[in-house]
């Protein structure tokens, strides 16, 4: 049998005081390569610790070199054989400690707890005599195999291990202990601690398991021993089991398991797999904790600059920069104005430009607001779906979506942007910053132009909710008059004798004894202002309109603050294409509080 197998493992370690331990570190690695070796060496002030693996003849050779140092001439090596090498790579470390424990006072140099053989064990064992059998190693270990009616110490991490003897029945401190590891180097250092805690007779299995199953076999013990390498566990015969263990989660997995369609090396298995359903979520809640820690500091709140594009159309061209300013921001001071080019904050290219400037058609000049503060906004956005190619939000109110006016950081795409970082979003459509509901959000350039498409297209189906101020005289009903700016109102309105055709239909849902309406609402068309303008067209403005206001006035404010009572105006249904699946996606955001169900009265 030994000759058809091909590579010797080796582990050892020896607590030796050590010095020069960089000098040390180089010339191991280097012998390592040497030999063709791969696996780890630990060296630290307290001694080495070392996981070799490969062929025969060469290892043999190295460990002949490593014994000729008088620190390790009597350093004792446990051996196994595989047909493969279980290491990717050499490593060679300086460590605090060689098996960290981080407990100052410890020694194994100096002193340490008595060693029983595998042999003298056994036979205490075979005799029955009155012995606890205490596994310091990790949960996981115990859990491939260990000593009958041994007592784990239930620890993630050696480190651990002060806290969980603490907690051992009382009865232990003053009968025998028999301590066991993987190798014998944790009890090296769990000894002495025990017998500092108090327990009067502490004793360490020489060697570990793998010394005792090389001298023993299996008797008394059930299952395999971990290894920490590729090899995962071996059996008593000192070969490799047919456990494996996932890398995501470091659970070990039976044959039975590995069969398993949840076990994909590398990312999952039937311990740690998640539904697609489940991963959804589980991102969704990372995301929810960023946005809420956004929401608690708007990043908008803190003073900065902000720099605002200022584009000049044909309609200006030719005309000096301030007059043109002055035109398109009529509600700005002439003062302000040469403040700002007097202080350098008008450029072009990156330069100060002077306030007689002439202007071109298509130039674009930027405007730099120093110390700005923007106004606090709802950041209190849902998640409700993603993929790679879209992120599907719940949009409260006020927040708008994409950065216009006083608003830059402290919008919805401001804000996801910081969430998502560093993928660059952008939105396809837009919903009001007094409008909540469904808004899909694109993850690259090349969806979000197919998506704008087919809003242009009008091939995306859009349901809203609304509650109007007024009662309908129909169960459905439509409006399609155009939408239009009326240049004395500086806004958008509808009824306009010049205007872009629009359709938007309704249907009645319920009529509430205050004298208001919840309709559901069809959008045939995209205009902005659209559902909100035709409805004040029709006597029924939506409720919480800070605009468009009931007996056809129009309001001067068109922002609502935080704590103003709610616009009830909600996105509700998205359905379009996917332009990557292209399937058919209908995407809902849940209703309002004020759009819920209540008895009808008619």
């Amino acid at each position: 049998m030994i000759g058809l197998i091909v590579i010797l493992n080796v582990a050892a370690y020896k607590f030796v005081p050590l010095d020069d331990l960089d000098h040390k570190r180089e010339s191991l690695k280097r012998s390592c390569n040497e030999y063709q070796l791969k696996g780890t060496i630990l060296l630290s002030s307290e001694g080495i610790n070392l996981f070799l693996a490969g062929a025969e003849n060469r290892l043999r050779e190295w460990l002949e070199q490593l014994k000729a140092d008088p620190c390790f001439a009597d350093i004792h090596i446990k051996e196994s054989y595989c047909d493969a090498i279980p290491f990717h790579r050499m490593l060679v470390k300086v460590k605090r400690e060689i098996i960290a424990f981080g407990i100052d006072g410890i020694a194994p140099h100096r002193a340490t707890s008595p060693k029983l053989s595998a042999v003298e064990l056994k036979r205490w064992l075979d005799e029955g005599r009155d012995v606890a059998l205490l596994d310091v190693r990790n949960d996981f270990e115990v859990a491939v195999g260990t000593f009958d009616n041994a007592i784990p110490v239930h620890i993630d991490h050696f480190r651990d291990f002060e806290n969980s003897i603490d907690h051992l029945p009382n009865e232990l401190r003053d009968k025998p202990v028999v301590m066991f590891c993987t190798g014998g180097i944790r009890c090296e250092k769990a000894g002495p601690l025990m017998e500092r805690k108090g327990y009067s007779q502490v004793y360490q299995l020489d060697g570990g398991i793998l010394k005792y199953f090389e001298e023993v076999g299996s008797d008394h013990y059930h299952g395999d021993c971990f290894v920490f390498d590729a090899r995962v566990a071996l059996d008593p015969q000192l070969q490799v089991s047919g456990l494996a263990q996932c890398f995501e989660c470091q659970a070990i997995l039976t044959t039975d398991q590995q069969l398993s369609e949840q076990y994909v090396v590398g990312v999952s298995c039937p311990h740690c797999y998640r539904s697609p359903d489940e991963q959804l979520q589980e991102r969704i809640a990372k995301r929810h904790e960023s946005i809420r820690q956004l929401a608690e500091n708007l990043p908008g709140c803190s003073p900065h600059s902000q720099c605002r594009p200022i584009r000049i159309s044909e309609r200006l061209s030719g005309k000096p920069l301030i007059e043109c300013l002055l035109e398109i921001f009529p509600q700005v001071p002439r003062q302000d104005w040469e403040l700002a080019f007097a202080e350098g904050r008008i450029q072009f290219n990156d330069c100060p430009v002077d306030l007689n400037r002439v202007v071109r058609n298509g130039e674009q000049y930027l405007h730099i607001v120093n110390e700005f503060l923007e106004p606090p906004v709802n950041g209190n956005i849902e998640i409700l779906w993603e993929d790679d190619s879209f992120i599907a939000v719940n949009k409260p109110a006020p927040l708008p979506v994409h950065a216009s006016g006083r608003f830059n950081h402290n919008t919805l795409l401001g804000l996801l942007k910081r969430v998502y970082a560093p993928e660059i979003l952008r939105a396809p459509h837009r919903l009001d910053a007094n409008t909540t509901g469904l808004v899909l959000i694109c993850r690259t350039r090349a969806v979000a132009h197919l998506m704008h498409r087919q809003f242009e297209d009008r091939n995306v189906d859009k349901q809203y909710y609304a509650r109007c101020i007024g009662h309908p005289q129909e169960e459905n009903f439509c409006c399609e008059l155009p939408i239009a700016i009326q240049p004395g109102a500086g806004r958008i309105r509808a009824g306009s004798e010049v205007g872009a055709e629009a359709r938007t239909d309704f249907q009645l849902l319920e009529k509430y004894p205050d004298g208001t309406s919840l309709l559901k609402v069809v959008p045939i068309s995209g205009r902005t202002n659209q559902i909100r303008a035709h409805l004040w067209e029709l006597g029924m403005p939506v409720m919480g309109d800070p605009l468009y206001l009931p007996n056809k006035q129009l309001g001067t404010n068109e922002a609502l603050a935080i704590g103003d009572p709610t616009m009830c105006l909600h996105s509700s249904l998205l359905s379009f294409v996917h332009p990557i699946s292209r399937e058919t996606m209908t995407l809902t955001a849940p209703r309002p509080e004020w759009a819920l169900a209540s008895t009808v009265t008619r």
